[in-house]
């Protein structure tokens, strides 16, 4: 299977080498890095080269990083059932940047790319139904992104009165609380609060 994977990255080089940024081997996997504008090109090379048929979109994801720039990598991973091998395309998008739509190659890429829109934010140009498919159409914000807060911006109920969904701003309970995480067993103590055993630490000081 290496020398396998060994040639695919050869011919890869040698066929595509304009638009790869880096392709590399690691622990048995194929990543390949492209500029965006260089997608719909070099899936279409993976999905119809006699030597490559990878003809499966198993997935797309992306992942955040947000101190860096570009901000995002969308990443695609592809089967080839024929040869018995995969590869994985990432590429660095920039916070508003677009990600051309490859749903007329692989038209499961549609849901998938509703789903890293709905998730992450990033915008896929020329999907032909861009819209929210696990959050709900009016949610605020992209969930998956390291910044969007944990107990997110708004919170759902129904509502028995008014005999409909109401949509009502986060409420937390009860203030964050400051925690020192000073044990009872080190650092300043009171008559309060010397648990049983911490005696003989004051002993042998």
């Amino acid at each position: 299977m290496a020398d396998n994977y060994t040639d695919l990255i050869e011919y890869a080089k040698e066929r595509q080498h304009a638009s790869l940024k880096s392709i590399t081997l690691t622990n048995g996997e194929v990543a390949a890095v492209i500029a965006p504008e260089a997608l719909p090109s070099m899936l279409s090379f993976l999905r119809d080269d006699a030597n490559c048929q990878f003809k499966m979109l198993m997935d797309i994801t992306a992942v955040d990083y947000p101190s860096r720039s570009p901000r995002f990598d969308v990443v695609y991973n592809l089967l080839s059932l024929q040869l018995n091998q995969r590869i994985r395309l990432k590429v660095e998008v920039a916070d508003g940047q677009q990600v051309p739509s490859v749903t007329h190659l692989y038209p499961a890429a549609g849901w998938f790319e509703r789903e890293v829109w709905d998730m992450y934010g990033v915008v896929f140009s020329g999907n032909p139904d861009l819209r929210r498919i696990l959050t709900d159409y009016g949610f605020d914000g992209h969930p998956q992104r390291k910044d969007f807060p944990l107990t997110g911006y708004v919170e759902m109920r129904y509502d028995e009165t008014e005999k409909r969904v109401l949509y009502e701003p986060v409420k937390l309970q009860q203030a964050f609380r400051n925690f020192d995480f000073l044990s009872p067993w080190e650092g300043p103590h009171t008559e309060y609060d010397i648990l049983p055993g911490d005696e003989k630490a004051v002993e042998a000081k």
